[in-house]
């Protein structure tokens, strides 16, 4: 499954309330290391049924980004159960990713 498109006006409704951990990446169209990062947040989108990945861009949804700490680009965050459960800076490999659904 494609990325979700995450907004200020759905972030509750598909990040905070659903039923599955959720792994948001935070980036930007000008963004080097996002564009390096983004194939393997699609990847993992693709291959987990059991979890849902979104993407917010920081240019269009600055409150998000505020709202999260989001400082630098790439950030992803996973939350669980409407709550944050882990973050991560920069530029990861899947492997470092998916761990980070582990408790």
């Amino acid at each position: 499954m494609e990325p979700m498109e995450i907004t200020v006006d759905n972030f509750e409704e598909k990040v905070l309330k659903a039923d599955k951990p959720v792994m948001v990446d935070f980036w930007a169209s000008w963004c080097g290391p996002c564009k390096m990062l983004s194939p393997v947040i699609d990847g993992i989108a693709e291959k987990r049924d059991d979890v849902l990945v979104g993407k917010v861009n920081v240019d269009e949804q600055q409150e998000l980004a505020m709202k999260y700490g989001v400082m630098s680009i790439p950030t992803v965050i996973v939350f669980k159960n409407g709550e944050e459960f882990k973050k991560s800076v920069g530029v990861s490999p899947e492997a470092a990713l998916l761990a980070m659904f582990e408790d």
